[in-house]
């Protein structure tokens, strides 16, 4: 074994292949037995505890090889840091989501959409419209957790499935996303990659186009042979009288959605025009939804005023809390505010730091440097950078490191054997990117779940452009390595 120097600037052993392989190994053995144990609801806290077990080992095989424990602190913090971003969209999509709920923002888009949305092409008009949106803003985050969250409401309500809703949702909100040149992973794919954005997403297109439209066709199938009629007239003119009562309707309500567009397309951060959108609908909920507000906060002896802020702020906090009589409406209003998003983010912390010390003490590079060295033809290597990129959404739970990794470890040996970048990009993109929200414990994977309220098991099946993009990016691929 070669001496390398360690992050304190002692000198470690490099690791060896047994060291690489086995943290990795109790990992799946840990969520192994948490999946088996307790099922969906292992994401509740049983999974949490598996990635924090498996980052302990980690942790021990570096000690193991020399380093000290200031270096396992060190990747910690680095690994926690790299989580603020993420931990300040979540948050402020849980607010956003509870001060929606109360303004009358979400309802409002359920209310129209229980007028317009047929059954039969329910699941259809939902991979549609996230396209549209997340296209527009380049965000899967802001669009899952806006109009997302409104049409998994809207399932509900209509009589369709949720869990395909959900998978319909993840679709077209990551064929937008992927095609949109606001989208900070498309952006930093292309820089990676050496290509310029133009040719990165005209390239793009000839995967996601083909796969996009093949998950539209069976969205449509699945709508018209499903069986199901919908929840009924008489069921949908009760669930409309309901949001009638309960929130004054009126388009006024769909002013912090206007708002998010805005701001997301003047290239706002995420996390602040969420928030922005959030307080927003906080200051509009007292002017447009005055009764609503007040039967939220009960019974109080605050004045009117102080009752208000009161209401928005328990939104922000805890969710909002509906009590129409009909069960499905409840269970449509009943949710958001900044606590529910607290298991996710446990979740992602441990999934990051588990991740960051596989990195940092060398154990992922140990793992794929020997699959460059085996790729002896273009198709291999391009076959080797899918694998990879998947595999580190899986290992490391963070769609970027599945996207900046990659890069920097192939991009030399594409150049070197006249491989085009763009075969590079794309093959990240669509095996790194796309991939993402199809594992639990995945940044992306977490967020979805929580939002859509589906776990990412359930949904998994459903996303027929997830699954499909990194196959059909994988057979152009070979077909563009073997043109001379």
């Amino acid at each position: 074994m070669t001496d390398e120097t360690s992050l304190s600037g002692r000198v470690h052993q490099e690791p060896s292949y047994l060291d690489a392989i086995l943290p990795i190994v109790a990992l799946a053995v840990l969520i192994g037995g948490a999946m088996a144990l307790f099922g969906l609801a292992a994401t509740e806290g049983p999974l949490q505890v598996a990635l924090i077990l498996a980052a302990m080992i980690a942790a021990l095989i570096g000690l193991g090889n020399g380093h000290r424990w200031e270096d396992v602190e060190a990747v910690g913090r680095r690994g926690m840091a790299s989580m603020v971003g993420v931990t300040y969209i979540l948050l402020a999509t849980g607010a956003l989501i509870g001060t929606w709920n109360l303004s009358g923002t979400i309802p409002t888009l359920v209310f129209y959409g229980l007028r317009l949305f047929h059954p039969d092409w329910f699941y259809l008009a939902a991979a549609m419209s996230c396209a549209v949106l997340a296209f527009s803003i380049g965000s899967t985050w802001a669009t899952a957790g806006t109009v997302g969250v409104g049409l998994m409401g809207l399932a509900t309500l209509v009589g369709v499935s949720p869990v395909i809703t959900a998978g319909a949702v993840i679709s077209g909100t990551f064929f937008g996303a992927k095609l949109s040149p606001r989208s900070p992973s498309t952006v930093l794919v292309a820089e990676l990659t050496g290509n310029t954005m133009p040719t990165h997403l005209c390239y793009q297109a000839k995967t996601s186009a083909p796969t996009f439209i093949l998950a539209i066709v069976i969205f449509a199938i699945l709508g018209l042979a499903d069986g199901t009629d919908g929840a009924g007239d008489a069921v949908i003119a009760s669930e409309l009288a309901a949001l009638d009562t309960l929130f004054r309707i009126t388009p006024l309500n769909l002013l912090p959605l206007v708002l998010l567009f805005a701001l997301s397309a003047f290239g706002v951060p995420a996390s602040l025009a969420i928030m922005a959108a959030a307080l927003f609908a906080g200051l509009m909920a007292p002017v447009l939804q005055p009764n609503a507000v007040l039967t939220f906060v009960g019974s109080t002896d605050l004045g009117t005023p102080a009752a208000f802020l009161k209401g928005v702020w328990q939104a922000m906090a805890t969710g909002y809390q509906a009590n129409s009589g009909i069960p499905a409406v409840d269970g449509l209003l009943t949710r958001g505010g900044m606590d529910s998003m607290l298991m996710t983010i446990w979740l992602i912390l441990g999934a990051l730091t588990y991740g960051s010390l596989l990195k940092e003490f060398g154990l992922l590079s140990k793992l794929v440097m020997p699959t460059i060295r085996m790729s002896r033809t273009p198709a291999q290597l391009i076959a080797a950078v899918a694998v990879t990129a998947f595999a580190l959404n899986v290992i490391v739970g963070d769609r970027y490191v599945a996207v900046i990794l990659p890069a920097r470890l192939f991009r030399d040996e594409f150049e070197r054997r006249g491989i085009p970048g763009t075969s590079l990009s794309h093959t990240i993109a669509d095996a790194g990117t796309v991939t993402s929200p199809l594992v639990p414990w995945n940044s992306c994977g977490a967020y979805m779940a929580a939002v859509l309220g589906i776990p990412t098991l359930l949904y998994l099946p459903f996303c027929f452009f997830n699954i499909a993009s990194p196959l059909l990016a994988l057979a152009l691929a070979f077909k563009a390595a073997r043109r001379p």
